[in-house]
């Protein structure tokens, strides 16, 4: 799976789940801020990225993630390290 197509398929559950307008999430844009982000959001953020895309997520991993950006590279390791090790 691209970068793109991670992009692409996270855009439409985060305006879903957090009602935030799509022309909002910009990859340079503050990811807790434009989704105006509680500790309770976070969790709920976390399970909708384990449903769609088969991964755990460590809160911890959290701590880094600052745009919107970090959150599709972070998808993006997680899911490649996946198939790579399905592969192997």
């Amino acid at each position: 799976m691209t970068q793109i197509e991670i992009t692409e398929k996270i855009v439409p559950f985060l305006v879903d789940e957090f009602e935030v307008d799509a022309e909002l999430i910009k990859p340079e844009a503050n990811l807790r801020e434009t989704l105006q982000l509680d500790s309770l959001d976070y969790i709920d953020l976390v399970v909708v990225i384990e449903g769609n895309f088969n991964f755990k997520v460590s809160l911890g991993d959290f701590q880094n993630i600052v745009t919107f950006n970090d959150l599709y590279c972070y998808v993006d390791s997680k899911v490649n390290a996946s198939q790579e090790s399905i592969t192997t």
